[in-house]
């Protein structure tokens, strides 16, 4: 009794510690947008519902930046234009906070109990490193639907397709009609064989952007045929800040990017990521997919802002995961070295010391830091093979995998992400 009193209260004192270091580290590092996107949302659906104007005409003052998210994702936002400012933000606050919770809670229950953690320690831990995460505390302090977008994502491919649910598919669906880049999930649904979930996403995505043709006409045929292919209103695809494909290729020559070289990058990353992910659900790796998925979304995309690299976070995790899976050694030091490399680069701001000269071979490297860590997220997270319920292995295609006596918990469950399953 008293050892495990001490315990509660060494962890305790441990949680305190780094959530105060953590604090003091944001109040140097972070940087503050006084919720800028939130402000466009905002201001657009107020002067669509209240001012009589469109809400793809608007642009915030003074900006070249408007609402450019699908009209589905406006009837989402609707509620916005009716609460004062203040009451906006603590909904987006709150709504990235509960997500991020739910979600980090998925990917760290199974480490937590194969490694004889404590739940709530291993989540508040979890959660003050992600707090310190660039992409988080950007799409916070910008006011970005991000966490929900992975969340919805991350219900299908977590939660109800491993399960057999048959509303699997509705979730990307639905982010996919927020925001049209999750629609990717659908072709990882497709490239691996999951024809009724994909049925499923598609359906959804577009039941609800029919809905919100109906509903908002002239909204639709404004973003669906002038909005969409506004590029300006987006940003500068050179700008640091575009840690995509098309980034990397921008900043080599901004005035002239090449297309053409963007395109085969593009093409060679999307069959490599295909093959992946192939092998992932072969293994029954579901969580692997969704984060070698999140990773090709980033790459492949015209523009992914260092907020949109959220979807690199259950990357992340799954490296701790593997390595504390794998046997005391060479590799779990590999792979834990990896996450802390890879975690202490997307908390440094390391891209924005190249944003006013991104020239030279230190530019070429450092401005597209982030980008480099997608590639090796995409390349190098380990596929893991899993026991099914009987106690037999699921074959890989012959890619090399843990011991399964290491994917073992103490109690004999092993455990997909957050639904253990009893070896009989």
């Amino acid at each position: 009794m008293a050892q495990g009193a001490n315990r509660t209260a060494a962890q305790v004192v441990g949680v305190v510690v780094l959530a105060a270091a953590v604090t003091a580290f944001l109040a140097v590092a972070a940087v503050r947008h006084g919720f800028f996107d939130l402000k466009v949302y905002y201001g657009a659906l107020t002067w669509w519902v209240h001012d009589g104007g469109e809400i793809y005409d608007y642009l915030k003052p003074g900006t070249q930046y408007g609402f450019t998210y699908p009209p589905f994702a406006a009837l989402v936002m609707l509620p916005m234009a009716y609460l004062p400012w203040s009451a906006a933000i603590v909904v987006s606050v709150l709504a990235s906070v509960v997500t991020t919770t739910v979600l980090i809670w998925w990917l760290v229950d199974p480490i937590a109990r194969r490694a004889g953690w404590t739940g709530w320690f291993a989540l508040a831990v979890a959660l003050c490193l992600a707090a310190a995460f660039e992409p988080m505390r950007e799409t916070v302090n910008f006011g970005q639907v991000n966490t929900l977008l992975l969340f919805l994502v991350a219900v299908d491919l977590l939660r109800l397709l491993p399960a057999g649910n048959r509303w699997a598919g509705v979730g990307i669906g639905l982010a996919t009609a927020i925001k049209l880049t999750p629609g990717i999930f659908i072709v990882y649904l497709l490239v691996t064989g999951r024809w009724r979930a994909a049925l499923t996403a598609s359906g959804a995505a577009a039941g609800v952007s029919l809905l919100a043709g109906a509903l908002f006409p002239d909204a639709s045929r404004e973003f669906w045929t002038e909005a969409l292919w506004n590029t300006g209103r987006v940003g500068e695809l050179a700008f640091v800040s575009n840690q995509s494909l098309r980034g990397v290729v921008a900043r080599l020559n901004p005035e002239h990017p090449s297309t053409l070289l963007w395109l085969l990058l593009v093409l060679g990353t999307l069959t490599f990521w295909a093959w992946r992910s192939r092998v992932a659900v072969a293994a029954g790796d579901e969580a692997t997919g969704l984060a070698l998925t999140g990773a090709v979304m980033c790459l492949v995309s015209p523009v992914t802002w260092v907020h949109h690299l959220v979807w690199l976070l259950p990357a992340l995790i799954l490296l701790v995961d593997n390595a504390m899976a794998a046997p005391a050694g060479g590799r779990r030091r590999t792979l834990l070295a990896a996450a802390t490399v890879g975690y202490v680069l997307l908390i440094s701001r390391t891209v924005w010391f190249w944003e006013k000269d991104f020239t030279g071979v230190d530019g070429f490297v450092g401005s597209n830091a982030y980008v480099w860590i997608s590639l090796a997220l995409l390349a190098f997270l380990p596929v893991r093979r899993w026991l099914t319920p009987g106690g037999s292995a699921v074959e890989t295609s012959g890619v090399p995998q843990l011991d399964q006596s290491d994917r073992r918990a103490p109690t004999g469950e092993r455990h997909v992400v957050g639904r253990p399953l009893t070896v009989r």
